[in-house]
């Protein structure tokens, strides 16, 4: 039983106690026995001449807050710490006050970051009401190893712009990306690029396919160029490999050019082939380095090996990613061409009745695939898909 508090009433016989204050109700505990005290809520709350913030961090969701100023009230959905979520229930201003909700990707944690990774494309969606820096490692796919021992597929573009970090080529950290969320969301697009297709067994003895460059990983401007394809040999022909992100090694014969030229800020060239005679290819040029040309001449000839890839610890983890593919090589040997770490493809090489298979770039690491062995014995290998990992400070 409750009696309403009233500023004129006074204690009498009647067992009411004196004092109380405005808005009070009497309250009996027992008989005899009687108090003033504030009503019951059957939930938490909180009056507060302000509205609550992202990082307000009530107890549990349920929590409503009363601006006692304007008369507005919020109530808590989501009481993650430090990324809270109030939903405006009554007539004011004040749109709904939340941190920074992202999707997209696999979402995990790490330290102090949210971390979210593509292996494939699909969109990062923000919403909220703050503003957060972004980190990202943009890779691109890897390019296709040449066919009949010939150049090593390129790695994909290397960028990043984590503080302290290197992006492909020797190039610093790019500059910071911040964005700001809004209520209403904001979709970005994120392409991760695949990895090209290795040059087929197809033609003839010195008529052989050069391998295909890899696909563009991009995420809000940022664009990693695929690596460029290896170069197939060519009898009496010019056998560059391809451009992009990284270079394709070269192929060749009596015309042995230089690898493909790799991208400023992203990676480097591709090795050359040695040339004349039975011969290697060239390695594919790597984030970290260029390929390696390829060496001597028939029974001792030597393919190059893949450009060595650049680590990156954005997942929470040191990885090696980007790195070029191995050279095919005519010779029975194989103690030069292996693929760049990060994912590049191991050359192939004759031997026995079918020799050894080159092998593919290392899926979402954007390394290059490997050169094939002789003409008749097999296709060369395809590039690795490329990657997208976005982290913030959560």
């Amino acid at each position: 039983m409750t009696r309403a508090r009233d500023a004129a009433t006074h204690s009498h016989g009647n067992n009411i106690p004196a004092g109380g204050s405005a808005n009070q109700v009497l309250t009996y505990a027992s008989a005899g026995t009687a108090a003033w005290a504030s009503p019951a809520v059957g939930f938490a709350h909180t009056l507060n001449s302000g509205n609550p913030a992202y990082n307000t961090n009530p107890a549990a969701i349920g929590h409503m807050w009363v601006n006692t100023t304007t008369g507005e009230t919020f109530i808590c959905i989501d009481a993650t710490n430090n990324n809270n979520t109030w939903v405006s229930t009554g007539v004011g201003a004040t749109a709904n006050i939340s941190g920074f909700i992202a999707t997209g990707g696999v979402k995990t944690n790490s330290g102090s970051y949210t971390i979210h990774t593509f292996l494939s494309s699909a969109n990062f969606v923000i919403s909220g009401s703050q503003t957060r820096a972004l980190q990202y490692l943009v890779i691109g796919g890897g390019g296709g190893g040449g066919h009949q021992h010939s150049g090593g597929g390129a790695a994909g573009g290397f960028r990043t712009n984590v503080t302290g970090a290197t992006s492909g080529g020797g190039a610093s950290a790019e500059a910071a990306m911040n964005v700001t969320a809004t209520v209403s969301g904001t979709t970005y697009a994120v392409v991760v690029g695949a990895g090209g297709t290795g040059g087929g067994a197809t033609g003839g003895n010195g008529t052989g396919s050069f391998g295909v460059s890899g696909g563009n990983s991009v995420f809000n401007g940022i664009t990693s160029l695929g690596g460029g394809g290896g170069a197939s040999w060519i009898n009496g022909g010019t056998a560059q490999g391809g451009s992009g992100g990284s270079g394709g090694g070269s192929g060749g014969y009596q015309i042995t050019p230089n690898g493909g030229a790799g991208t400023s800020s992203q990676g480097f060239a591709g090795g050359k082939a040695n040339g004349y005679g039975a011969h290697g290819g060239g390695g594919g040029g790597g984030a970290a380095a260029v390929g390696l040309n390829g060496t001597g001449s028939g029974a001792t000839a030597l393919a190059g090996a893949g450009g060595a890839g650049q680590q990156s610890a954005i997942s929470g983890s040191t990885v090696y990613y980007a790195g070029g593919g191995g050279g095919g090589n005519y010779a029975n040997n194989n103690s030069t061409n292996a693929g760049g770490n990060g994912g590049g493809g191991n050359g192939g090489y004759n031997g026995g009745a079918s020799g050894t298979t080159s092998t593919a770039g290392g899926t979402n690491t954007g390394g290059g695939g490997g050169g094939s062995k002789a003409w008749d014995k097999g296709a060369a290998s395809d590039g690795g898909s490329g990657i997208v990992i976005i982290r913030y400070l959560t």
